[in-house]
């Protein structure tokens, strides 16, 4: 069960599933409970603003009654992150240098990775500022691959910061061997390096708290995205990040009828069995399809309906 005491939330799954909708829905739902909410979308194709008929962006946006938004913009990111890897270098090299290494951080800027290096960067700073000021965190992520790599990013960059500092930690040693007279020499690009360690640890730290951060995954019943969440579930789980909880989007209600839908709803039958042979270490929650598309508040609140019934029991 996504208990109450959960106070970050992923949601993540294949395109098109209804990620942003379920993530919206448990937002809603938090935030109607008493709930301080703060939903953040990661997925460079946004689409909270449109959920909830608001413009967003970058910064905490009043959205509802103990509900906030933010919707992180990767090009607006990256410029900040490289303004701030250009402050960090201030002082730290010569002044004939500094146009010459401007110039190669902005051609890095434009690198492959960039953006995700800076989208990670933001998302490291949300979950550790802001998870002292809200109840609930939901974070509504881009399609799996992305998120795959967005949230094993931590573990990776402390293992590529733990060589970097190891091999400052010699040059240092080395410069105060030969030029210092044995003197420790000051390096604020270590002190620099370490810091950004510690952000690192302390935010792998809350991804592996299980009772702190809950992994939940969309899915509805049809092959693709079925193979697409056994894959994330197995990668995950590699990282020490378990997807506990599984929403299975838009299953046929009972009363939907007809000869198409009836030879639909059988295959469907099909593949919810298949979901819960493959998926037994996951709770598996189901949500219909609705009547209409969700695009007003009344349908979101539909939403919230079936997953307090089948995610809180009806709490």
């Amino acid at each position: 069960m996504l208990e109450l005491e959960h106070s970050i939330i992923f949601v993540g799954g294949k395109g098109g599933v209804g990620k942003s909708t379920t993530a919206s829905a448990l937002a809603l739902m938090y935030a109607k409970m008493g709930k301080k909410t703060l939903i953040i979308s990661t997925d460079p194709a946004h689409n909270l603003g449109d959920i909830f008929h608001q413009e967003l962006n970058g910064k905490k946006t009043l959205l509802l009654e103990n509900l906030w938004g933010i919707e992180i913009n990767p090009e607006s990111e990256t410029k900040q992150y490289i303004k701030e890897v250009k402050s960090n270098l201030k002082g730290m090299i010569k002044s004939k240098m500094v146009d010459e290494v401007h110039r190669q951080i902005d051609m890095a800027s434009s690198a492959p990775g960039a953006e995700e290096a800076a989208l990670f960067d933001r998302m490291v700073s949300i979950i550790l500022e802001e998870n002292l000021h809200f109840d609930k965190m939901i974070f509504d992520t881009a399609p799996t691959g992305h998120t795959i790599r967005l949230l094993t990013l931590p573990e990776l960059m402390g293992v590529w910061m733990d060589g970097m500092l190891e091999r400052r930690k010699k040059t240092n040693h080395n410069y105060t061997q030969l030029l210092n007279d044995g003197e420790p020499v000051e390096d604020p690009i270590y002190e620099v390096l370490q810091k950004r360690r510690e952000r690192f640890a302390k935010v792998r730290s809350i991804l592996l708290n299980k009772k702190e951060t809950r992994f939940l995954f969309v899915l509805i019943p049809e092959r693709l995205p079925i193979l697409e969440t056994e894959k994330a579930v197995e990668l995950m789980s590699k990282h020490g990040l378990d997807i506990q909880s599984l929403i299975v989007n838009k299953v046929l209600p009972d009363e939907a009828d007809g000869l198409f839908l009836k030879k639909r709803k059988e295959q469907e039958k099909d593949y919810i069995q298949l979901m819960e042979k493959k998926f037994k270490k996951q709770e598996l929650y189901k949500v219909p399809l609705l009547e209409e598309d969700i695009c007003s508040m009344k349908h979101l609140e539909s939403i919230v309906h079936y997953l307090k019934k089948e995610v809180l029991g009806g709490v």
